[in-house]
């Protein structure tokens, strides 16, 4: 029973205005349950930051939500954090979403045994030795460098494999032209989530549309590509990484770095630890297999297209008899069906490709894809997690207990740039960016909702902030395997590409405060 439902009705809760892309979820005769309602993301917040382990963290979070919706009563508690986890595949849209990450995992696998990576890199290998005759030792880095950075572009699928796959493929050649690792650690670092949440056609925009779905955003598709446009941090990440590329204006730890390689021809400092990736490595390719850069490309290319193909094809069918501008049909259409269809048709053109070439057979491919989906178990798990945490923080209400209360103290113009640097300490201190989307958004959206700021900010201001705490923090999983795929020792990459991160953290709260003043 709801908090002083056995007593006399309390006073309805008075909502502020609803932004349109939101439903209102609680009407003026529903309760928040108070100071209760806190106590599931704090507990999450505060154990993720304590224990380091987001899976703990959320389900504790989880089991005390529905114990406080269980009127106290343990059993009940546990018997409804169970259905709890089991309602969260009531819902198609997640259960889309959770699928598609498994599928984003089979196709890399499939993409990776079938030699696609390993051509894609003989190709590179060899533009640049054509290219290494007709430059200098400057020139020559530079374009190297560049190159490095589209490559991290070129694969935004997912995150992990960007790293990977930018680490192994430069390492010989920044190595041949004395560049020091940690600059490469930061290129690859600096060009995989950034690149992942500004290209959101992945598993990083599948899982953000459900944790916008789950706190009843009605278009999550436009809801996400306009905190896209928002989403400063990632953006800066990018170019301030270009901007040290193209002047070599190096700071702090890098600048050190630089020059210890340029007079003492040193890639690693003196005494310096270097990770190796053990098992932490992509596929490799099938044995005999011609490595062939279009195993790669095409599979990539055709999820590519087929996203907004079928963000239209399933925009046009939930109102084929409205009015149809592309804006209408892009806000109707289903992110988490397009998605799914999407990589489903990649799926068959890698699988297309590998039978043709005479790769692997079926029995095989089964095997590659089950492997591929096992790696991506994790995630699909975190996913599970963050909209069970999401729908008990919409029961509780949670949000709308935030706003009214901080409503008479705290400023709309603060919001966003309070959300950005409250996301960035969660990041940094958990090393996860997914586990703190998981609990920010569920707090953002309903917070700025009942303080009239814009949705859009407020989630932008999220999802930046942790990008930006992930980029910083030494526990996240991608410095660490950015370490692992570059030879780096850990702490000397963490040192060198925090300053950096804080310019662009720095500049991105500036910026929020500045739009949050103007009412943007």
């Amino acid at each position: 029973m709801r908090k002083g439902a056995a007593s006399e009705p309390s006073r309805p809760i008075r909502l502020l205005p609803i932004c349109h892309y939101v439903k209102p979820r609680y009407h003026s005769a529903m309760e928040h349950y108070g100071l209760l309602s806190l106590l599931p993301p704090l507990i999450a917040i505060g154990l993720a930051l304590w224990t380091r382990q987001v899976f703990l963290a959320l389900l504790l979070g989880i089991a005390s939500g529905f114990l406080i919706l269980a009127g106290g009563n343990p059993l009940q508690g546990m018997i409804g954090t169970m259905q709890g986890f089991v309602k969260v595949f009531e819902s198609n849209y997640n259960t889309e979403i959770i699928i598609f990450t498994l599928l984003i995992g089979a196709l890399i696998a499939l993409i990776q045994r079938a030699g696609g990576v390993e051509g894609f890199v003989t190709r590179v290998v060899n533009w640049l030795q054509k290219k290494a005759e007709s430059a200098d030792s400057k020139g020559q880095r530079r374009r190297v460098e560049l190159l490095a950075v589209a490559t991290g572009i070129l694969i935004f699928v997912e995150s992990n494999i960007s790293t990977l796959t930018v680490g192994t493929l430069y390492r010989p050649l920044t190595d041949k032209l004395g560049m020091p690792r940690e600059k490469l650690a930061y290129i690859a670092d600096s060009t995989c989530a950034p690149i992942c949440i500004l290209i959101p056609l992945n598993a990083w925009g599948a899982y953000i549309m459900g944790l916008l779905a789950e706190q009843d955003v009605e278009k999550p598709v436009s809801m996400l590509f306009s905190a896209v446009a928002l989403n400063f941090y990632p953006m800066l990440a990018i170019g301030i990484l270009i901007f040290v590329i193209m002047t070599g204006r190096d700071i702090g730890e890098m600048k050190r770095a630089e020059t210890r390689a340029r007079d003492e021809g040193k890639i690693l400092r003196d005494g310096a630890v270097p990770m190796i990736a053990g098992d932490i490595t992509m596929m490799e390719a099938k044995e005999g297999a011609a490595p062939k850069a279009r195993n790669m490309v095409l599979p990539l290319l055709t999820l590519v297209v087929l996203m907004p193909v079928f963000l239209l094809y399933t925009g046009w069918g939930n109102g084929a008899d409205e009015a149809n501008t592309l804006f209408e049909i892009m806000d109707r259409a289903s992110g988490s069906k397009s998605v799914l269809y999407a990589v489903c048709g990649a799926m068959l053109v890698s699988v297309g490709l590998s039978k043709a070439q005479g790769i692997m057979g079926i029995r095989e491919m089964v095997d590659v894809i089950l492997k591929g989906m096992s790696g991506m178990v994790s995630l699909a798990l975190l996913m599970v997690f963050a909209f069970a945490l999401g729908n008990l923080c919409g029961e509780l209400g949670t949000g709308i207990f935030v706003a009214e209360q901080a409503k008479p103290f705290l400023s709309p113009a603060l919001v966003p740039a309070l959300i950005f640097i409250i996301s960035a300490f969660i990041a940094f201190s958990t090393g996860t960016s997914w586990g703190t989307f998981a609990i920010m958004i569920a707090i953002a959206v309903p917070l700025a909702t009942g303080m009239d700021t814009n949705v859009s900010l407020a989630v932008a201001a999220a999802l930046g902030g942790g990008v930006f705490g992930d980029h910083c923090s030494p526990t996240s999983d991608t410095s660490i395997i950015t370490s692992m795929a570059t030879a780096n020792d850990h702490i000397d990459h963490v040192r060198t590409q925090i300053p950096y991160a804080l310019i662009g953290g720095g500049i991105t709260t500036a910026l929020y405060l500045i739009l949050g003043v103007f009412g943007v």
